[in-house]
């Protein structure tokens, strides 16, 4: 009776046992029969390593399990930096940084999967930066590597963008952080620059100088204008009134006379500056006015008288 009822016990146990392993196998088939895409990403199916033409979408999705893979590509923005070391036209050697904003196309993701793998930021990406930089940069020397930069930046980012659209990838952003140059080249950009300045200094000075003495000319011309106008305006009348304005009324000393008093006679004093005038000679020290003594006239006064 005993060994019927372990029989059954026994049975029993192994149904349990058996029922707990199909359970765990179903669940591991239903948990490998699921599969989420995350946002911003595709998902590339791969049966027994073949890759599938069409992808997942972001969200919740089954597969088979055991079978099928689903590889996931990022197709957000991403971004590279890369170092580029190149030559230019004129023989400078050039050291540049690239940052390059770029993103896969989602219908791409398979085929770039299939073609390129994973990693095709350092397989497809850098190398075509590196390529591109060089053949335009061979195309300008060093000082129109500064100054035409923006210009250089979008022949770059066109050229690039030629290689790699191809293989699905789209370019958002396309930038030059930074062109450097040996030390030496430098230099000799700074002492460029000095001379430069130093030469347009130089050539305002030059103009200044050249400002001022038309300055002077021009002053040297209108006081020599106005003193021509002034000198036609001159007349013996107002030389003679100027000579009589400033005479101080003080008689000139006469050597070995007495203490008579002396007698000026204004009409000849007036005669003499018209003569003057008139002669055109304005410069010469005025003559003192002639004067007669007192008693001079009284002594001829007196001979008159007798006469008679």
């Amino acid at each position: 009776m005993s060994d019927v009822i372990d029989v059954k016990t026994g049975s029993k146990a192994g149904k349990i046992v058996a029922a707990v392993i199909v359970l765990l196998i179903v669940v591991i088939i239903g948990c490998g029969a699921f599969t989420t895409v995350r946002a911003g990403h595709t998902g590339v199916v791969v049966t027994f390593g073949k890759v599938s033409s069409s992808v997942l979408g972001e969200g919740l999705h089954l597969k088979i399990p055991f079978i099928q893979q689903v590889v996931q590509i990022d197709n957000r923005v991403q971004k590279a930096e890369v170092d580029c070391s190149s030559a230019s036209k004129d023989l400078q050697t050039v050291t540049s940084t690239i940052a390059l904003n770029y993103k896969v196309r989602n219908s791409a993701s398979a085929d770039i999967y299939q073609n390129v793998g994973p990693d095709f930021e350092s397989i497809i990406v850098s190398p075509a930066i590196q390529e591109c930089v060089k053949a335009v940069t061979a195309k300008y020397t060093a000082e129109q590597l500064i100054t035409e930069r923006q210009s250089i930046g979008d022949q770059m980012k066109d050229l690039l963008g030629e290689k790699i659209n191809s293989y699905g990838i789209d370019i958002e952003i396309f930038n030059i952080i930074t062109f450097e140059f040996t030390d030496e080249y430098n230099a000799a950009i700074e002492a460029k620059q000095t001379a430069q300045q130093n030469a347009l200094k130089a050539e305002q000075d030059l103009q200044r100088i050249k400002v001022e003495a038309e300055q002077t000319v021009a002053k040297a011309q209108a006081e020599a204008e106005a003193y021509r106008l002034k000198s036609e305006q001159i007349t013996p009348q107002m030389i003679a009134m100027e000579y009589i304005d400033k005479w101080d009324g003080k008689l000139p000393a006469v050597a070995g006379g007495d203490s008579s008093s002396m007698l000026i006679d204004i009409s000849q004093i007036i005669a003499q500056m018209e003569e003057t005038a008139g002669n055109g000679n304005t410069s010469q020290p005025a003559a003192q006015p002639p004067v007669q003594s007192v008693q001079d006239g009284q002594d001829t006064f007196a001979d008159e008288e007798a006469a008679e």
